[in-house]
């Protein structure tokens, strides 16, 4: 059948149109202002601990200031595993956040055989969100009143101490791996399912010591039931005075904190990545927010986006280092 050179035309104007106008409608829909639809923030973890905390505190500000919903999906399991492979798989269009603890962005990848992302290649660094300080506790019946002591029995115990962990892998089991490494003491690791059980054995006097989040063991120093000989952070804490660091008190340059960290899918566009870092660091310095947190055992922290990517570079190195030296896998 032949087709005249007008219809030919008319057929030829008509695609031509239809191009132009989804290629308009496509400008239009990114011309929207960031964000013009709800934003997720994936939570790797159970509801109820800091990850979840810091999601849902910083997510509700973000919905006020940007009237957008921001919707929370925890996604446990794996040792947080689960819901970063979400993240790193999701569309890199600034609507998939992951809150990340720091096991996910640089202990993992050394404590796992094979990971199914790429911790530094998959993610795109927002800010630090948050750090959670460890605090070393021992049941009263040890007769340690002080780092310098703890060393000391140490060293003279042919069995060496106990100290219990949530669990292989875990803050608790790495920082005493950490102290072990540091202060030349002999230690045998007690693991558990989980750090309430591990701090209900340390109260029983079934283990001598454990290295935990302060939120976990606070409650029992202030009552007198766990004696805290000092904390791991760089500085002391304000609400705890008179507890030296770890560093100051026996063991020079020990250092570890839990840190919680906002991430985006690699890709994501950067003037996004600088917005929503611009807007969560503002949300971190209001008051309000800062007591909430505070109020969980959360120290309110931010960064630059590089600055987040310096950190999860050095930790993951020193981590490295010290999970291969003890030999550590995950169960």
């Amino acid at each position: 059948m032949r087709i005249s050179l007008r219809t030919a035309i008319c057929v030829a104007s008509l695609f031509a149109g239809q191009a132009l106008a989804a290629a308009a409608g496509l400008m239009a829909s990114h011309a929207q202002p960031y964000p013009s639809k709800p934003i997720r923030f994936i939570v790797p973890f159970t509801p109820g601990g800091s990850n979840d905390v810091l999601a849902r505190v910083v997510g509700q500000k973000l919905s006020e200031a940007w009237n957008q919903p921001v919707v929370v999906e925890n996604k446990p399991g794996a040792g947080g595993n689960i819901g970063a492979e979400v993240a790193a798989r999701s569309q890199a269009d600034g609507y998939t956040f992951l809150i990340a603890a720091d096991n996910i962005l640089s202990i993992n990848q050394s404590l796992y055989d094979k990971l199914p992302f790429d911790p530094q290649k998959d993610f795109a660094p927002v800010t630090l969100l948050g750090t959670l300080p460890i605090l070393l506790v021992v049941n009263p019946s040890l007769s340690a009143n002080s780092i310098k002591d703890l060393i000391a029995l140490g060293k003279l115990s042919a069995s060496g101490l106990t100290y219990a962990s949530g669990g292989n892998g875990t803050p608790q089991h790495l920082s005493g791996e950490l102290l072990k490494s540091m202060a030349g003491l002999k230690m045998t690791h007690v693991p558990y399912r989980g750090n309430a059980p591990a701090v209900t054995d340390l109260l029983a006097g079934q283990v001598q010591m454990l290295l935990s989040p302060i939120n976990s063991v606070l409650p029992h120093v202030k009552t007198g039931r766990l004696r805290a000989l000092g904390v791991a952070s760089k500085a002391r804490l304000f609400y705890l005075p008179d507890v030296p660091t770890i560093a100051e008190a026996g063991v020079p340059g020990f250092y570890n904190e839990i840190w919680i960290a906002l991430v985006a899918p690699a890709g994501t566009p950067s003037e996004i990545i600088d917005k929503m870092q611009r807007e969560v660091v503002a949300i971190l310095g209001l008051a309000d927010v800062r007591e909430k947190l505070t109020a969980q055992g959360i120290e309110p922290a931010a960064s630059s986006p590089d600055e987040l990517r310096t950190r999860i570079g050095n930790e993951a190195a020193r981590w490295a280092r010290i999970l291969k030296e003890g030999g550590i896998r995950a169960e």
